[in-house]
């Protein structure tokens, strides 16, 4: 293979997924430094991939090609969805790549595979098999030219490094390579929040995610805020939709001097993390870009398998609880406090 090869990585969502999909883009620079790699994403997740964009001090991602399949699927009847789609499609097709990586092993990241113009003789790698909690549709592998088998108990960045390094047929990376995310400079010259209300020092709780099961129970919120409040921390409780704000108002209520901000977006919770003093949240995806971020952060899991995700890359990040076993309280407690003297 050449060493200027064209590469085109699909992670198309969610948040949490591109996060840990990131160290394959510097895996891959560590190797071919020439390389031409673009990412093809769900509009609504560019904002995570731009500090990756090529400039003068680094080279990571080229090009990031934005879809917007979840809206377009929405509006299948608009004349401007299929506008859009005709211009993704071309673009996908303005470059022939040699190597493409899908990792999410999903029917429609597959397509996107299908869609872009190839090189005689590239290589499409996917995923063979299903880990164990993670979406998988065994179809995709009809859309790919080689199928990589990987554990079934296999952490998501585990999973992403190892697809890649089969696709070049390069050694497996292991732990002992620590995974990187962002880089460096990008991290140290985040700008602190700039949303009004916030207090110094402050600990952002995320309690919410997309399954119930997977949260936090309130009491143990109101517990847990109430002795940081006491230490004089301002507890604050993030919201993304109308239910969430709900819950985070009714937390807030009950601990002393505890905040509800505004909503604030994906690219807003860059600075709103960097300038807290803590992270606190449940398996979701702003707490693993608190993690990926190297921000002291404790991942709490209640029903969701700690294996699958954990930051096991920072001395900054603590992991409580797991499947069906959520922490309790002091055990959050006390991994908080010791970041925070860390820190």
């Amino acid at each position: 293979m050449s060493t200027t090869p064209k590469i085109l990585l699909v992670k198309l969502s969610s948040l949490g997924d591109i996060l840990h999909n990131l160290p394959i883009v510097w895996d891959l620079r560590a190797r071919l430094p020439d390389a031409q790699i673009d990412w093809v994403v769900e509009e609504g997740y560019v904002h995570l991939l731009e500090p990756l964009l090529s400039r003068d001090s680094f080279r990571g991602i080229d090009r990031i090609i934005p879809c917007g399949l979840r809206r377009w699927k929405k509006n299948l009847f608009k004349l401007s969805s299929w506008k859009e789609f005709f211009s993704f499609r071309e673009t996908l097709q303005s470059t022939s790549y040699d190597v493409l990586i899908e990792t999410q092993g999903l029917l429609k990241s597959a397509i996107v595979c299908a869609l872009a113009k190839k090189t005689s003789g590239s290589v499409v790698a996917g995923l063979a098999n299903a880990t164990e909690f993670s979406g998988y549709e065994p179809l995709a592998r009809a859309f790919y030219s080689q199928s990589v088998q990987v554990p079934t108990l296999c952490h998501a960045v585990d999973r992403s490094r190892w697809l890649t390094c089969s696709a070049f047929d390069w050694p497996l990376k292991e732990r002992a390579n620590a995974p990187e995310f962002y880089p460096s400079e990008y991290i140290a010259g985040i700008s602190k929040n700039a949303i009004p209300g916030f207090r110094t020092p402050y600990v952002l709780c995320f309690h919410s995610t997309a399954r119930e099961s997977k949260r936090w129970s309130n009491s143990h919120w109101i517990e847990f805020g109430n002795a940081l409040s006491a230490l004089g921390y301002q507890v604050v409780f993030p919201w993304g939709s109308a239910s969430e704000k709900t819950v985070s108002e009714l937390l807030a209520a009950q601990i002393a001097n505890a905040f509800v901000p505004q909503a604030f977006s994906i690219e807003d919770a860059f600075s709103v993390i960097a300038g807290a003093a803590l992270t606190v949240g449940v398996d979701t995806g702003l707490t693993h870009l608190a993690a990926v971020l190297d921000k002291p952060t404790v991942e709490i899991y209640c029903d969701s398998p700690r294996w699958k995700t954990e930051g096991y890359w920072s001395e900054r990040i603590a992991n409580e609880g797991d499947i069906q076993h959520p922490p309790r309280v002091q055990e959050v407690l006390d991994a908080s406090l010791r970041l925070l003297r860390q820190d």
